[in-house]
């Protein structure tokens, strides 16, 4: 069973989610916060296996306290999920930890999909959301003339690179793999490989390195 903790000052936002994510048979509903604090707390007596985390709430917000459980709680994999469509809350959440960023107006089926998709070491992205951080990284690479480049690129075949790129853009392995003329079952060893590679967790991370080294 996977463990989830939802974090979110709106009531009746958390209840809504426990009806309907509750009735998974591989999903547990083992707590509710409605602030950061609690969320931290929380994260030392209930050991969620994933959190559903809202930003904009008391005390601690989304992005600060996902910081703070990465830091102290790393196996615990954290989803934002809010109504903000936000450059900057997108990528500070990134930043700190986040394997996920989910708009509110999400379907209950895709955001059960999201909650298996980081439990099982992987990240996902809505593709919106995904443009804002490649874009966000644009900007700053702009900005930095003395750009550093990570000497891990050098590890990459160009097949990798292809694949990281589409990976940045918001692809899942389906339009990867439609995109390359592979198999997705090839797109899936190939991304596997890559994080072996670079020692990375996730696909998150692997979309931060891209757009940040400019493949």
């Amino acid at each position: 069973m996977i463990k989830l903790l939802l974090v979110d000052d709106q009531d009746i936002l958390v209840e809504g989610l426990k009806l309907i994510l509750g009735v998974e048979d591989d999903i547990e509903i083992c707590g509710t916060a409605n602030n950061g604090k609690k969320a931290y707390e929380l994260c030392k007596w209930n050991k969620p296996d994933v959190i559903l985390m809202d930003i904009q709430m008391p005390e601690i917000n989304g992005v600060e306290v996902t910081a703070m459980i990465k830091k102290d709680f790393p196996n615990v994999k954290i989803i934002v999920l809010t109504t903000f469509n936000d450059d900057q809350y997108i990528y500070d959440s990134l930043k700190n930890g986040a394997s996920g960023y989910l708009l509110k107006d999400t379907s209950p089926s895709e955001i059960a999909r999201a909650v298996r998709t980081v439990y099982n070491g992987g990240a996902l992205i809505q593709s919106e959301v995904a443009i804002k951080v490649v874009n966000k990284f644009s900007q700053l690479a702009k900005g930095n003339s003395n750009k550093y480049i990570d000497p891990k690129v050098k590890l990459l075949t160009e097949r990798e690179i292809d694949i990281c790129r589409l990976l940045a853009e918001g692809r899942n392995n389906k339009e990867i793999a439609d995109e390359l003329y592979i198999s997705q079952g090839t797109v899936k060893n190939h991304i596997t490989k890559i994080l072996v590679k670079l020692d990375f967790r996730d696909r998150t991370q692997l979309a931060i390195f891209t757009v940040k080294n400019d493949l």
